[in-house]
Formats: C-alpha cells, structure tokens, sequence
C-alpha cells in the first residue's frame, strides 16, 4: 500500500512515517500542501494523511483541491483541533475521517486499515485476471486452485497490474507506486521483481500472463489484450 503523509513538523513526519513503514507501507512524505498536491498528481496513493494545520495552503485546501480534481483517495484528516465545528470543516472538504492529535499509533493503524478497506474503489476487494485471483482484504493470492506465496512488494506490484490489466503500466509509474517517488529510477529493481513474479505466476503454466510492452512497461491479462 502506497501512503501520503502531509506533515509539516518534521520531527512529526518521521515518527508517523518510521510507524508506517515499520508496518510494511510505502510512504511519501510531503511538508506543504503545495507539494502534497504536487505529489497526488504524479503518483496514485491508496491513503493520504493530512494535517489540518499547514502553512499557506491548509489541510482543508488541499483536500479540497483534490476532490475538486475528482480523486477518490481516502484522506484522513490529522489535527490537534478538537472543536465539532473544525472537524465538520475538514470533513465538507471531502476527507473520510479525522483523528485528533495527540493519538496512539494503534489508533491510527486501525483508522488506516479501515479506510483502506473502504478504499477499494479501484477494483473492488478481489481482483482477477483470467484465472489469477488477488484477495486484497486477506493479502492472499491464487492461480486457479493453487495458492501463491508472494512478498510484500511483491504483492504491491502484482496489485497494480491487476488493477489497471489489461492495460500497461510504465515503468516509472510501477516505481512510485511499490517503492516510492523518490526511489532511484536507474536501477533494475522493476525488472527483478517482474521476473520473481513470472516464475510464481507464470513459469509453470502453459497461458503466460505478464507481458512487457517495448519502450511502456508492463501489462499483466491474456496474450491477446483480453481480461
């Protein structure tokens, strides 16, 4: 899962990225509200965390700079304002829901999976791709009867294809997505891991799903293009 985190107090940020990524999330963390919109429209996030209070461009700005732009990701608003009038704010902006500091971590992990869960609006909570099956809710997947032991990368990669199959996907976008914009685009990460895919995937079956498309990326379906 790929997380934006827009927090300007960096001692803030890092204690709420270091608890995410400890728990096997990718995180992006903006400072501002300009380069969290900045960020949203170059990379697509499954959550995005949002303090209410940022400089120039507020939280409730930037959420509502966002639904304006028709994106569905779920925002949990983060503020230490406790106010009924403040929240409501927040939440006429477009977010999902509100946590007020100070909270525990457990608090906020729960608050995360929960608007996940109520994020599947890519797809839906099981993908498929002819006889693939991903269980996004379990973190299971299936080819056929036959179940598939993937790692966490690798399921967030495999997850990206499925949502945009039969489509391609580039390779820059797979690098945001499973790793993070600031990941190093030189390196043959991408191509590793594809290729650990396909001999989970693919190596023994006789229908290949994973494609490379020359100079895109690539596209996980059936040879011909078919879902």
């Amino acid at each position: 899962m790929h997380l934006l985190l827009v927090e300007d107090e960096r001692k803030v940020a890092s204690f709420i990225a270091r608890s995410l990524r400890e728990n096997l999330y990718t995180v992006d963390v903006a400072e501002s509200g300009e380069k969290a919109l900045d960020l949203v429209g170059r990379a697509v996030y499954d959550l995005i965390l949002l303090d209410i209070r940022l400089p120039n461009l507020s939280g409730v700005e930037v959420c509502r700079e966002i639904r304006d732009a028709d994106i569905e990701t779920p925002v949990l608003m983060l503020t230490a304002r406790s106010l009924v009038e403040q929240r409501v704010e927040g939440l006429d902006a477009g977010a999902d829901d509100y946590l007020t500091k100070p909270f525990a971590l457990a608090e906020l992990h729960a608050r995360i999976r929960a608007l996940i869960r109520r994020g599947f609006h890519r797809g839906g909570p099981k993908l498929r791709a002819a006889d693939l099956e991903l269980d996004r809710p379990r973190r299971t997947v299936k080819r056929g009867a036959d179940p598939i032991q993937l790692t966490f990368k690798e399921f967030a990669l495999l997850e990206l294809l499925m949502v945009r199959s039969p489509d391609a996907v580039q390779r820059s976008e797979i690098i945001e997505h499973v790793w993070s914009h600031s990941f190093d685009t030189d390196t043959n990460i991408v191509e590793v891991y594809i290729n650990r895919l396909r001999q989970k995937i693919d190596q023994e079956q006789q229908v290949k799903l994973i494609h490379t498309v020359r100079g895109t990326g690539y596209r996980l379906g059936l040879p011909g293009g078919e879902r």
